[in-house]
């Protein structure tokens, strides 16, 4: 496996640091290396949010990601604006087209527009819009197994949340099979 460095970017209170939690934990479950770096705005909910994730199978110098990014998931438009540029040429971007309508300039990366809230919905739970997205990534880059990713979310959000794994898995597949008709 090639290493990755993924960007999860939105607003706050999206579930992008979950995202990320759940890439790292997941990575850690299948012996791999990994790093998860978080960085807030001022504020918590409705503010800017993003993480950097990296699984590897060799050890990580740096949690830093600069301009080298593999993927990126963007959850909302200021975050498209600020982490278009970090994703090196041959990565992926993956949109929230639900909350963004500006298309990614760049040509050099794949682009894959995921309609993550409206599946959210259809689901019956606008909180797994970033489950949606995280399906997405993980069809396409295999970073990690969805298994490791139900795993993890036992252990990220403990016993009293474990009832809606199974929610969470139907998000993450709905996600998966979104991006396989994206690229048809």
């Amino acid at each position: 496996m090639q290493t990755q460095k993924i960007i999860c970017a939105g607003f706050g209170g999206q579930g992008v640091m979950s995202m990320g939690q759940l890439i790292t934990y997941a990575g850690m479950l299948e012996s791999k290396e990994v790093s998860w770096l978080p960085s807030y705005g001022p504020e918590m909910r409705g503010g800017t949010a993003n993480c950097s994730v990296i699984v590897s199978e060799t050890p990580i110098g740096s949690p830093v990601i600069t301009n080298d990014a593999t993927s990126a998931i963007i959850m909302n438009l200021p975050s498209l604006t600020k982490f278009e540029k970090d994703v090196a040429p041959g990565g992926s971007i993956f949109i929230n087209r639900s909350l963004i309508e500006k298309k990614v300039e760049r040509t050099d990366v794949d682009v894959y527009y995921i309609d993550a809230n409206e599946i959210a919905l259809e689901l019956g739970n606008p909180r797994v819009a970033n489950m949606v997205m995280l399906g997405a990534l993980i069809e396409i880059n295999k970073t990690v197994s969805i298994d490791s990713v139900l795993e993890a979310f036992k252990k990220v959000f403990g016993p009293s949340k474990e009832k809606f794994v199974p929610l969470n898995k139907e998000a993450i597949e709905k996600g998966m099979q979104a991006v396989r008709e994206s690229v048809k």
